[in-house]
């Protein structure tokens, strides 16, 4: 029987605040690209190759 290997990332999703608007909303950890806020479309995030670079208030890390 064959089993298969199960890969465990290390990648978190992250609850941010937009700093124009506000809004907050989830966003991936490492965005590969440009995130914008839904509300307002500011951008929250800068891709840089691997972990994002993010523009806003980080309230919580999601697991």
């Amino acid at each position: 029987m064959m089993q298969k290997e199960i890969k465990i990332t290390k990648s978190k999703f992250v609850r941010v605040k937009c700093p124009k608007c506000e809004n907050e909303q989830i966003i991936f950890g490492k965005a590969v690209t440009r995130v914008r806020c839904l509300k307002c479309k500011t951008q929250l995030t800068k891709p840089t190759g691997g972990k994002a670079k993010i523009r806003a208030k980080v309230l919580e890390v999601l697991k």
